[in-house]
């Protein structure tokens, strides 16, 4: 079923790869503000909870889209950075800033438009 999915839409296993919840803006963070450590990362993301921002850092490091530093000293600590190949990723989130900015003012008017129709529709319906 995969390979259905994957020959009918071959970008899908990117999407599902970046644009996972949480996946972006963990990847625009670090490329934005460079090398953090957890707390430093979870301060610039408060609405992710620690269980799954561990879940999701993990499986960007195993993706290798986001760099893990160890340092053993006392106490420990852990640093996280965007990798080269996540860093390659950045022409895409630029131009989905700059389609957002131009374009997104046209989605909101026709949701706008939309949910007006709707409403008029049930209001007639009603009536």
């Amino acid at each position: 079923m995969a390979d259905a999915i994957e020959q009918a839409c071959p970008i899908n296993p990117v999407i599902d790869l970046v644009f996972s919840r949480w996946t972006t803006p963990i990847l625009w963070v670090l490329e934005h503000h460079g090398r953090l450590r957890f707390n430093e990362l979870q301060r610039y993301l408060p609405t992710i909870t620690p269980k799954v921002l561990t879940q999701r850092l993990r499986r960007l490091e195993r993706d290798g889209l986001v760099i893990r530093t160890y340092h053993a000293e006392i106490p420990p600590r852990v640093e996280y950075e965007i990798s080269d190949l996540g860093r390659t990723l950045t022409p895409l989130f630029s131009a989905i800033t700059d389609w957002s900015g131009e374009h997104f003012p046209a989605v909101t008017a026709a949701r706008r438009a939309y949910d007006t129709a709707r409403e008029e529709e049930e209001a007639w319906a009603e009536g």
